[in-house]
């Protein structure tokens, strides 16, 4: 029975595609659901002098207004890491002090929308208005402090709140000095990556209610349940053995759900009037009050011989965290942690600072720093390869990893990545600039990445396996689908181990009840981490029956023999349903019940080689993307058809960055992008032809020879694009997004 590495339809594609009832606002069945709406700031940096609710009280409808004078002092932070948290406990559920246009400043709780939208006008509340920073770059050492409070960290971070500082990050392989010295040729190049939106088509939103022993139940749209618990158990003062979180489905995160942005307030609510609450951000909410990217700048500078020997490279970086500090000492050490090992023998050395401002805060996004990272260094690389005369396929040859080496390479070849999109692309004839058209000229250029499968030495997760009484089973992962399919992948796994077909396996995912820990949907750890526990729970369940035979039957249990459907022992066979319904009898009082827990040293990466081919109308500067390969290793695939399905979605949200998406603000630090009709995101127009290759290997540690494929699909878009432009116009763009109104005024010179 072949079932890994088949594109078997998803699990739950049915019912999804037929709308049955299944996520976050789908299951709120208590008609009397107190609807909550936060009053936010109109100043992107004040301090609270005084809240009049009086008036908003008195209107019919109104349950409850809540100010930080309500809320506990308790300072946390809502990134969802493992504990003890990297991140910076900054935050309070309301504070005296709001950071950004959008700061919560009052909880409102009402029996509909409508009344809680007329007592929030009612609120009169007076501010300091103080200066804001808006420029990250202004930043560091400005005599305008964002966070004038102490902050605890759990580790040496490096914050340093008097210059607003969240967080530094540094990283060093030797000999990046005598690199330079020896270098024939040096290119210094600043570049600048974008905050971005996740655009999710489920916006943030949870509910909350007391269950009948009197717990406090949440069920939210998010990629971190037993994070949330945790935030929620220490933001309102209380046991986590007094909540539970559950995920339904969910409707998109790609990073966003990683922060638990809205669990908060339905919780405190619910909490303090006993009620069931829920919240749902609108859309407007959602482009303004949670995470975006992290926007960076990246000044780098590369050396090497005049055959394209890279002899060192050096990564200075700001990094602008927003408001508070979710996610800040991690997401910028990225920018080193996944382009050091892909030029494993290149000396290289980086150093950064991820500061406070008074704009929304940033936080994960698919790519989590390797994004902004791949930018730079593959653009640079481009830039070295064109000052050299060289193609930059070739450039990369010479310098990328070899396979085994280094400590990070486990398994797959970059290099084999390059040779196949060369040959399907038809690199040598794209790379050529040429006019197809009067004022249309189209080129191509490339960039490579690799990212990682889970976080090494850190993640663990778990999977339990149930023996039911008709011989099916039950799988209970605490891994979060949010739409990548790991229900799926997960369930062919489980099924491949047990020999049985998948219709037999019923997936529960992410109850912190029910479902054995897992840190979440993050860090492309779904297949890798999880499914190797998978793969153990399995195991242990073919040993537990073959032990419970072997007991039931009275035989060595060296002669019983596992069959998937069936158990065979001596000259007899009986059925998997047979035996599991007499293992839960009297006979044998026995429910298999197992569960493996699983957790790596190492983080084996996934690579990409991604090519460009792109058409620019030198009359107006636009910009069409007309073919997209990417060729992917990610050893040997679980499911192929949803690896596919996620290189198109992330080199789309790539092209996204690369060419459309952009976060405005205002001069009062207002943002001004805060709709889908303002802030572009790419259609199926942008993205005309989007493929993908496979170059397959075998990953020792993982689940059948896989490696995970969620984050590494997005960073190549950018700097291939990018270059293809510059092959095109000679225009080039280092700063994000690579607008049309860009390309022309360089094109013109203007």
């Amino acid at each position: 029975m072949k079932i890994v590495n088949s594109s078997v339809q998803k699990v739950d594609g049915m019912g999804l595609v037929t709308g049955s009832p299944a996520y976050t606002d789908d299951l709120v069945l208590n008609n009397n659901v107190l609807i909550i709406k936060l009053l936010r700031s109109p100043h992107a940096f004040a301090k609270i002098k005084s809240i009049n609710i009086s008036i908003a009280l008195k209107v019919p409808g109104v349950e409850a207004i809540f100010t930080h004078e309500d809320t506990p002092k308790t300072q946390f932070t809502l990134a969802g890491q493992g504990f003890p948290e990297p991140s910076p406990y900054d935050r309070r559920i309301l504070d005296e002090y709001v950071r950004y246009v959008g700061d919560p400043v009052a909880i409102i709780a009402a029996e509909d929308e409508k009344t809680a939208e007329k007592a929030m006008k009612l609120i009169k509340v007076e501010y300091e208005i103080l200066t804001p920073i808006l420029d990250f770059e202004k930043a560091i050492d400005s005599e305008i402090i964002v966070h004038p409070e102490n902050v605890h960290t759990n580790f040496e971070i490096g914050y340093e709140r008097e210059r607003n500082i969240a967080s530094k990050a540094y990283d060093e392989k030797p000999g990046v000095d005598e690199g330079f010295a020896n270098s024939d040729i040096i290119l210094e190049r600043t570049y600048y990556t974008q905050p971005q939106m996740h655009a999710m088509m489920e916006t943030y939103r949870s509910y909350s209610y007391f269950d009948s022993n009197g717990r406090l139940t949440t069920v939210s749209s998010t990629q971190i349940p037993f994070h949330v618990r945790r935030h929620l158990a220490r933001a309102l003062e209380m046991p986590t053995s007094k909540i539970r979180v559950i995920k339904p489905k969910v409707g998109g995160g790609f990073g966003g759900k990683q922060t638990a942005v809205c669990e908060i307030y339905s919780a405190f609510v619910t909490l303090k009037t006993g009620k069931p609450s829920k919240i749902i951000y609108n859309r407007k909410e959602t482009h303004t009050c949670t995470t975006t990217r992290h926007a960076m700048r990246l000044d780098i500078k590369i050396g090497a011989d005049l055959d394209g020997n890279i002899k060192a490279i050096d990564i200075n970086t700001l990094s602008n965290t927003g408001a508070y500090g979710e996610h800040a000492p991690t997401v910028t050490s990225l920018v080193s942690y996944k382009t050091f090992p892909l030029y494993e023998k290149v000396p290289m050395r980086f150093n950064a600072n991820i500061v406070y401002t008074n704009t929304m805060n940033a936080g994960a996004f698919r790519g989590y720093g390797a994004t902004q990272g791949t930018f730079a260094v593959e653009s640079i690389i481009n830039e070295l390869a064109h000052k050299l005369n060289l193609d930059p396929s070739e450039v990369r040859m010479k310098n990328l990893v070899e396979p085994g080496e280094g400590k990070y390479i486990t398994s797959g070849d970059i290099k084999k990545c390059i040779e196949i999109g060369k040959d399907k692309f038809n690199w040598d004839e794209k790379f050529i600039p040429r006019e197809v058209a009067p004022n249309k000229i189209r080129a191509a250029g490339m960039a490579v990445t690799m990212q990682g499968s889970g976080i090494a030495g850190i993640d663990t997760a778990a999977a339990t396996i149930k023996l039911g009484d008709r011989g099916d089973f039950t799988l209970m992962v605490g891994v979060t689908e949010m739409g990548q399919g790991c229900d799926t992948v997960l369930t062919q796994i489980a099924a491949e181990v047990l020999e049985i077909p998948m219709n037999k396996i019923a997936i529960h995912t992410a109850d912190t009840d029910i479902s054995p820990y897992d840190p979440g949907a993050y860090a492309s750890s779904g297949t890798y981490v999880t499914g190797n526990a998978v793969i153990i729970a399995a195991n242990k369940m073919r040993e537990e029956i073959l032990k419970g035979a072997s007991k039931m039957f009275n035989v060595d249990i060296n002669s019983v023999e596992y069959l998937g459907d069936s158990i065979r022992f001596e000259d007899k066979t009986i059925s998997l349903e047979d035996f599991a319904q007499r293992s839960i009898s009297f006979e044998g009082m026995n429910q298999i019940t197992t569960t493996g827990t699983w957790g790596g040293e190492t983080s084996p990466p996934p690579f990409i080689a991604g090519f460009a081919e792109v058409e620019v109308d030198t009359l107006t500067g636009e910009v069409e993307v007309v073919d997209y390969l990417s060729v992917v290793d990610c050893g040997t695939p679980i499911n192929p058809n949803l690896v596919k399905v996620q290189v198109e979605g992330g080199t789309a949200q790539g092209i996204g960055l690369a060419l459309l998406e952009d976060i405005k603000y205002d001069k009062k630090g207002r943002v001004i992008s805060d709709s889908l009709m303002q802030y572009k995101i790419p259609s199926r127009i942008e993205c005309k032809n989007i493929r993908v290759e496979f170059s397959n290997s075998y990953e020792q540690t993982g689940p059948f020879g896989a490696k995970s494929v969620g984050e590494v699909v997005i960073n190549t878009p950018a700097p291939a694009i990018v270059d293809a432009i510059y092959r095109a116009t000679k225009v080039r763009v280092r700063t994000l997004p690579a607008t049309s109104e860009k390309i022309l005024m360089g094109i013109l010179n203007i």
